[in-house]
């Protein structure tokens, strides 16, 4: 191994995934000005050592020449029992506190060996207690070639032992890693040039940004004193942070951040008390320590548990949290009560959200208290949220407002869409906060680009500009907007629904204002002509009422003046899970002949089946999709197009529509 620069310091991480994956077909952004990487640390196993790395248990670590990605040598891990065995180096003298690193390793299975998936992690000590953070996700690795892994890590505490290792997600397979690097790129200075985007929407709202240890350190903590007005801590008073054990909690983290918003003159949104996940399993076991069955002592008991945790959290906080998001994820739409089948739920029906609102009250009288989710932009959820919480008012339970995720994306969903989430909401009387936003540039899994295609930032800022200028139309009723991060280099978005870098946030992973943020703060500085090349298309579905409006995307045209009608498709999986999809289709008229009332139709390749569609009426005979438009989109004129999104069950596969046709004429896919 060759150190070829050490930079002593202890820490513990935080985490940002950035998985290499094959490029698509656009062009990056060109770095302006971008600083050279510091190597700290790289590992090539040309000397015949295992330069410092070593097993984690007990399998074999050896050099090797069966197989190199460069050079002649490569490190061999056998005789694996344990997916979690793999090769580690440790890195305690090579790490700094609050510096962004970048983590890169190429794997390969070992001569016949069975295809399975690799990972990146770092393994933490402190005081004599493992934690384990993952640096990049479960990456599909055979015999057959090189892979790289490749992600970020960011220190923000005093560790006792630090160190990287490569393990697999199942299986024991034999493999070999070669080309280690550890390297950063000296930081930029935070821009001072640019406006401050708390000022700019002072007199409309309070803007927020979820953060966690590293985003009070260094530059981080200066962007953050300089744009945002509240923060949301985002994991670290959730129950699995703060009482992972019965009886004893730990606040050291939120306890920091929170401080962190005092000094510094910020509000803070807690985040979350109640949830279906990140719950201790111990919550949900009896008296005897098995899980629990829906009984009456045991729903007494769940309940007690409830309102001691809630007490001692929201009780140590004070005045010093003024917004709490009490519930997360409540609603099911999919259910015919539209409740999630949550171990709460079903362990004592609806009187755990009841008594978590009143112990909350009780506890914190003047706080606000929140029940929040995702996809609250579609109908049927949005609906269903709705009749919960008229239902709770009615009742008397203090909830006092509704807090909108907004995890968006380039193409989805339509302005139309979020606004009528809004409008719906205001006859109730409640707060609204958007509470986790951030727009993927990603509409499809299978998409991943090595760094964001310019067009995509552009589609992004249009994206940001219009749903603020939405928001701004709207801030007698919302009185806050949260980022679900601070800048590109830690969003939860690099790990999830796929690994691979994504960027929906306002400032890049230097930390420098992005054209998203131009959306924002001054939608004249974003570049005014996107590339006719982007597919997703920054505005959503006509609406009856006013949306904002501004700088059109260009669109194919047809030939010209002979009344000729041609169409374009694009399909895109915006959100999947098991079991589950959500879609949108975007039907573009690239002829120059409008349609007066349309129908689109398609086959799924694999039995898929919509439960519910909006922006048009639909039918579905065996794997056969009919779409017709809704009252307010029956104009396909040429170049806006329409938005149409929908639910629907998988099995197996989740594959694409190969063609697609509109009354009749077959259309171009995307």
């Amino acid at each position: 191994m060759r150190a070829i620069r050490t930079r002593p310091l202890t820490g513990l991480a935080v985490l940002t995934l950035a998985a290499v994956a094959a490029v698509a077909p656009l062009t990056p952004t060109p770095a302006a000005h971008a600083a050279d990487p510091v190597v700290v640390l790289s590992s090539t196993f040309e000397d015949g050592t295992t330069e410092g790395w070593r097993a984690r248990g007990g399998e074999s670590v050896t050099p090797s020449t069966a197989a190199a990605h460069s050079g002649a040598g490569s490190l061999l891990t056998t005789g694996r029992t344990q997916s979690w065995q793999g090769p580690t180096r440790d890195l305690l003298a090579q790490l700094q506190k609050g510096t962004r690193y970048t983590l890169s390793v190429h794997v390969r299975l070992a001569a016949g060996e069975p295809a399975t998936r690799a990972r990146l992690s770092v393994q933490r000590d402190t005081g004599g207690t493992a934690a384990y953070d993952q640096v990049v996700g479960a990456t599909p690795v055979t015999a057959d070639g090189w892979v790289a892994l490749t992600g970020t890590y960011t220190l923000a505490h005093d560790v006792d032992a630090l160190s990287a290792y490569v393990e697999t997600a199942d299986g024991t397979a034999a493999l070999h890693i070669d080309d280690f690097t550890l390297s950063y790129v000296p930081a930029k200075p935070v821009q001072t040039d640019i406006p401050a985007l708390r000022e700019v929407l002072a007199d409309d709202f309070p803007i927020g940004a979820a953060i966690g240890m590293p985003q009070i350190i260094g530059n981080h903590a200066t962007l953050l004193r300089r744009h945002f007005a509240s923060v949301t801590p985002g994991n670290a008073l959730k129950w699995d942070a703060t009482e992972p054990v019965e009886g004893q909690f730990r606040f050291a983290d939120a306890d920091a951040l929170v401080g962190f918003a005092a000094d510094n003159g910020m509000a803070v949104r807690g985040h979350t008390l109640l949830w279906h996940q990140q719950t201790p399993a111990w919550v949900f076991t009896d008296a005897t320590g098995a899980p629990m069955t829906p009984t009456a002592a045991n729903k007494e008991l769940v309940l007690s548990r409830l309102e001691g945790h809630i007490r001692t959290v929201v009780g140590r906080y004070g005045d010093t949290i003024d917004t709490w998001d009490v519930a997360n994820e409540v609603i099911d739409e999919s259910q015919a009560d539209g409740l999630r089948r949550s171990r709460w739920y079903e362990l004592t029906g609806l009187d755990y959200l009841r008594t978590a609102f009143r112990v909350a009250r009780e506890v914190a009288p003047t706080a606000k208290l929140y029940v929040n989710d995702y996809n609250t932009n579609v109908p049927a959820k949005r609906d269903k949220l709705y009749a919960l919480v008229a239902q709770l008012r009615a009742e008397g339970v203090p909830v006092d407002g509704v807090g909108h995720q907004m995890h968006v994306n380039v193409a989805w969903p339509s302005i139309a869409e979020t606004e009528a989430m809004l409008r719906t909401f205001v006859p109730l009387g409640v707060e609204q906060q958007i509470t986790e936003m951030d727009v993927s540039i990603y509409t499809d899994d299978s998409q991943s680009y090595p760094s964001p295609p310019a067009e995509l930032l552009r589609t992004q800022a249009l994206r940001y500009r219009d749903l603020f200028a939405l928001y701004r139309r709207y801030a007698d009723e919302i009185t806050s907007v949260t980022l679900w991060g601070l800048a590109d280099d830690d969003t939860w978005l690099d790990s999830f629904p796929v690994a691979r870098k994504d960027a929906p946030l306002l400032f890049d992973t230097e930390l420098q204002a992005k054209p998203a943020y131009w959306g924002v703060v001054d939608p004249s500085r974003i570049d005014p002509t996107p590339s006719p090349t982007v597919s997703p298309s920054p505005t959503g579905s006509p609406s009856p009422s006013p949306t904002p409006t501004g700088t059109p995307t260009p669109t194919p045209t047809g030939t010209g003046g002979t009344g000729v009608f041609s169409c374009r498709v694009q399909y895109a999986v915006t959100g999947q899970w098991p079991g589950g999809f959500q879609a949108a289709v975007k039907v573009t008229n690239t002829g120059d002949r409008p349609l007066t009332g349309w129908t689109l139709r398609w086959s799924f390749p694999d039995g898929q089946r919509i439960t519910q569609l909006w922006n048009g009426t639909y039918r579905q005979e065996g794997a056969t999709v009919e779409v017709g438009n809704a009252a307010w989109n029956g104009r396909l004129a040429p170049g806006p197009g329409v938005d149409v999104g929908f639910l629907a069950g998988w099995s197996g596969a989740n594959g694409r529509p190969g063609a697609f046709q509109v009354d009749g004429t077959p259309c171009t896919v995307d």
